[in-house]
This record gives C-alpha cells, sequence and structure tokens, in this order.
C-alpha cells in the first residue's frame, strides 16, 4: 500500500487502537562458548535454530539463502548484529503467561546449548569480549547498519554487537490513553534505566556505569530521550516527528538503499513511501520510548531468571495497573529534571536525583503503586496468586539498596 500523506501513518497509528490491552516481552540474550567465553559465531546460532526446527517445529526464517530467524505461533526467534539472540514474544494477556513463555524458551535454549558446548547470559553488556573480537552474521540489514550508524553516534557499533536488552510492548485503547502511556513510559526511563540496570563490567573490569548499555545507547545513532517526549504526544505529533526523522535505509527491489540524509516526508514526494518502508523507518528510530502500532519501552537490561520478570511486571502494573495515579505523580515533574536524571542514571544508579528525591525513594513510591495496580488486574495463576509474585526482586534490590548491577561488581571484587 502507498503512503501519500501524514494522514495515513496516523491511520496506522490508530490501528493499534485496542480494548483490550496486550503484553508482548522481547529478551535478549548473549550466547557464548562454554570453556573459552568467546562469543558464538554464525555457525553456532545455525545449530541452535536447527535444533529448534528439528526438536520443536519452529520454521525457518530465510533470507536469500541464509537463516536469519525462527518463527511459531506468533513467536519469533532472530538474531542481533553480533548473534545476539532474541525471543519475540507473543501477545499475552498477563505476566504469568509471558514468564511462562520465555522460562519454556530458556529451558529449550539451555538445552541446544548442552548438545554444542554454549552458553547462555543474559547481561545487558558483554562483560568479557573487546568488539574486534564479535563475529558478525550475513543478515543485510546489520551490514548497512554497520557502515552507518557509527556516522552519528560514537558508541554505535558497541550498541549493536556488545548489548542486549529487555523490551516491553504495550497496548493503548485509544489516543487519550497512548498520550497517557506514552509520556508514564518517557517520564520513568531514568528509574527504568536504574532500577533495572545490570551492566557494570566491561572486558573484565568495572566500567565506571552500572548502566554501560543505556550509556552506550545514549552515544548511539538515532538513540536518546528526545525532548519533544516529554511534552503531550498525540498521533499527530508523532507522525510529524516520524515524517521528519532521517532515514537509516529502505528497501527497493529487494536492496538496501542509502537516503543520503532524506527524511520519510522526501520518500513521499518521490512516491516511493510503502508501508512496508513506513513499518522499517519506525523500527529503525531507536529512542527509549517508541510508538509502532504499540508502544514499545526499551530501557531495560538484560537480566537472568531471578529477575527476569521484575521489569515487565513493574511497568505493566504501573501502565495497566494504576496509571491514573501514576500519571498524576510524573505530570508534576519538570521535563529538564527528567533528561537531567536520564543522563546521570547510568553511573549514579538509585543516587540519581528527581524533583529532589533519589531514585530509589521513588522506586519505593512506584513499587507500592505498581503492587496495588497488579492486585487489581487481579491476573491468577494456577496457585490463585496474582501477578504481584514477580515484584519480589525489585522489593529486595529497593530494600537493600543494591542492584543487579552491584551485585555484579561485589562478585567481580571477590
Amino acid at each position: 500500500m502507498k503512503i501519500k500523506s501524514k494522514q495515513q501513518i496516523i491511520e496506522h497509528f490508530i490501528s493499534g487502537n485496542k480494548p483490550d490491552q496486550f503484553i508482548g516481552v522481547e529478551n535478549e540474550k548473549f550466547l557464548f562458548k562454554k570453556k573459552s567465553n568467546e562469543r558464538a559465531d554464525y555457525s553456532d546460532l545455525l545449530k541452535i535454530f536447527n535444533f529448534f526446527t528439528s526438536k520443536f517445529n519452529w520454521e525457518p526464517i530465510k533470507e536469500d539463502e541464509n537463516i536469519i530467524g525462527l518463527k511459531k505461533n506468533g513467536k519469533m526467534i532472530t538474531l542481533e548484529p553480533g548473534n545476539q539472540i532474541e525471543l519475540s514474544g507473543s501477545q499475552l494477556s498477563n505476566i504469568h503467561e509471558v514468564c511462562s513463555e520465555s522460562y519454556e524458551f530458556q529451558e529449550k535454549l539451555n538445552l541446544a546449548c548442552e548438545n554444542f558446548d554454549l552458553k547462555t547470559l543474559s547481561v545487558g553488556f558483554d562483560p568479557f569480549s573487546s568488539i574486534d573480537k564479535i563475529p558478525n552474521n550475513p543478515k543485510k540489514r546489520y551490514r548497512v547498519m554497520t557502515k552507518e550508524m557509527p556516522k552519528n553516534g560514537s558508541l554505535s557499533l558497541e550498541m549493536m554487537y556488545q548489548t542486549a536488552g529487555t523490551q516491553i510492548n504495550i497496548d493503548y485503547k485509544n489516543e487519550e490513553d497512548f498520550k497517557k502511556k506514552f509520556k508514564v513510559a518517557s517520564y520513568l526511563t531514568p528509574i527504568s534505566i536504574a532500577l533495572f540496570s545490570n551492566s557494570a563490567i566491561k572486558e573484565n573490569k568495572f566500567s565506571g556505569y552500572l548502566s554501560y548499555r543505556s550509556k552506550v545507547w545514549q552515544n548511539t545513532s538515532r538513540a536518546g530521550l528526545p525532548e519533544i517526549f516529554l511534552e503531550e504526544m498525540s498521533y499527530e505529533k508523532y507522525a510529524d516527528f516520524v515524517l521528519n526523522y532521517p532515514l537509516l535505509f529502505y528497501q527497493k527491489n529487494n536492496e538496501y538503499l542509502f537516503p543520503d540524509g532524506k527524511t520519510y516526508s522526501d520518500l513521499i514526494k518521490q512516491d516511493e513511501a510503502d508501508k512496508s518502508n513506513l513499518e522499517l523507518h519506525l523500527s529503525t528510530i531507536f529512542t527509549e520510548v517508541r510508538l509502532k502500532s504499540y508502544i514499545e519501552i526499551r530501557s531495560l537490561d538484560a537480566c537472568e531468571w531471578d529477575c527476569h520478570c521484575a521489569g515487565p511486571a513493574f511497568l505493566i502494573g504501573l501502565l495497566y495497573g494504576n496509571l491514573n495515579e501514576t500519571y498524576e505523580i510524573i505530570n508534576k515533574w519538570k521535563k529538564k529534571d527528567i533528561l537531567e536524571a536520564y543522563f546521570n542514571s547510568p553511573s549514579k544508579g538509585f543516587s540519581t536525583e528527581i524533583e529532589g528525591k533519589s531514585i530509589l525513594d521513588w522506586s519505593e513510591i512506584f513499587l507500592k503503586l505498581s503492587k496495588e495496580g497488579l492486585k487489581s488486574r487481579n491476573q491468577l495463576n494456577s496457585k490463585k496468586n496474582n501477578e504481584e509474585i514477580y515484584l519480589k526482586n525489585v522489593n529486595s534490590m529497593i530494600t537493600k539498596k543494591s542492584t543487579k548491577a552491584e551485585d555484579s561488581l561485589k562478585n567481580l571484587n571477590q
């Protein structure tokens, strides 16, 4: 379908309006060779993919003759640039289902890794490898990005090859609901960074940051927390943002083309805009929060199983369970304070301040609201527990005033 006007982009966002609110979580993991701690290469990933197709009936996704991912029942397993592996989960109704899906994937991935002398690690930044030691893969998009991304972000290649995160995808009921959720998600970015920091180690040493992954993203092309996101957003305002945002690349006749500074608006004027390259453009805006036909929250470091479900549970409790009360709090905050906290949070963590309170104090306030929100959702598992059970890790971090990143540093120094 051709895109000829801003209104069609607005209609793309309107198509995301849903009466029912689902949850989608994307989890990225590193794969290493078990004995050497060297990163897995593409041949290792092919073994994993073939294991999943033969043992668990996943279907290959191919680009030309190369397998670049797998799909099954609305889920996808895909390759990141440095052969990190990502599960993009189904649209699910509650955190119980999200955790069950993630746990099942981890179990099967562990089984595959045991067969090929590999191991997984869920942290925000590769703690072992220098960037020159990380193997790539034949996915065409990443070849283009490797060439283009460093032009406007000094740490863009580190982002591509050395980071892993957890992304949370949430729905909106209508434009008013979207406006609140987008603003809350954007304003909570420094808290998400600090609370779920898990990337303090780089090349076996303290990086100087609790979330080095976030520091990297702050110095990555096409990323960050634009000031406009801290204003009142609307479908039209986001469409204007998309129209005026430079293209990273676009596809024509199955080839990637370089835009030479063109924006999506220029593509419309050239009569080359269509739904496919609109979706491609939306997926190459790498901001901390972004809009497709759902809201994607991208500020959390990857985490091992003990805190794996905590981030999604914390944010769903606020955004689905207790949105109005959360919005009332953040709506009083000043933009400049949020931006300052955003840049401070990767290094200062819990001690970062917003409006005169530390993020540790704010985390305690929002944890209480999240618990109330999850309780009000009343989504029960087979043991009659609601989704609050997944906040135990958050409660523990706040009580002991220590994040996963700080715990890793204690272990590093022992």
